[in-house]
């Protein structure tokens, strides 16, 4: 797909959908919703296919400088990132992107495919992401790698002592720790129970991921009753 940023725009606005855009205004709301055009999940990955033919690092120079002007242009950042194969390449496009990610969405759909075979150097570059009490949506993605990559054969308890030691004022950050603690509850029994039996967490996000467990189809019925009683 070959075309400028004024003719990226029109495209994406031919896509738009009133309705939608004010559904996707009060899932974000951390988004101004003037710069939602309201252009569903599933065409923008077709767009971002089309438009990484042409290599997802020529792609995302069409999109402009940061910050975008809508929420689109942001998620099709994200999923062009998402294509990069070179995992430097692909760590230094986030460095730039993620200081200017305003909301959960935006940040969730990064699941970048230089990841997947779980680099050497990811963990630690997850613990960067993590520390980054500046940027909220840094530290989200961060826990969100962690979450994805690091909770079967890959995992290490050291991965999720980092997690439950965040302390964060940020909603989004305390429920991205929250559901990483409800997923390694479902993948990591053991050495999670001992998380919330030795209430390492914040009482808040202590309490929600045992919500978020005790909804979970993952964790067992008997599981489930010993986590109710364990609430602060």
């Amino acid at each position: 797909m070959s075309m400028g940023k004024s003719g990226l725009r029109e495209l994406l606005e031919e896509h738009a959908d009133e309705k939608y855009r004010s559904f996707q205004c009060g899932l974000i709301p951390t988004v101004d919703p003037g710069s939602v055009l309201g252009v569903r999940v599933p065409e923008l990955r077709r767009i971002a296919r089309e438009l990484a033919h042409d290599g997802p690092v020529a792609a995302r120079e069409l999109l402009g400088p940061l910050p975008h002007e809508t929420y689109e242009e942001g998620l099709l950042h994200a999923l062009l990132v998402n294509e990069m194969r070179d995992y430097d390449v692909c760590v230094a496009a986030l460095n730039e992107f993620l200081p200017f990610v305003d909301n959960w969405a935006t940040c969730d759909i990064l699941a970048p495919r230089a990841f997947e075979v779980r680099p050497v150097a990811l963990p630690a570059q997850t613990e960067g992401w993590m520390a980054d009490e500046e940027h909220p949506y840094a530290v989200r993605f961060g826990v969100g790698v962690l979450m994805r990559l690091y909770l079967d054969d890959a995992f290490d308890p050291i991965y999720l002592g980092r997690v439950c030691a965040l302390r964060s004022g940020e909603y989004y950050v305390n429920m991205m720790v929250a559901w990483y603690v409800a997923t390694a509850l479902a993948k990591q029994w053991e050495a999670t129970l001992s998380v919330l039996e030795g209430r390492l967490l914040a009482p808040w996000t202590h309490n929600k991921a045992i919500q978020k467990a005790v909804e979970s189809r993952r964790v067992t019925p008997e599981h489930k009753r010993l986590l109710r009683t364990l609430r602060v």
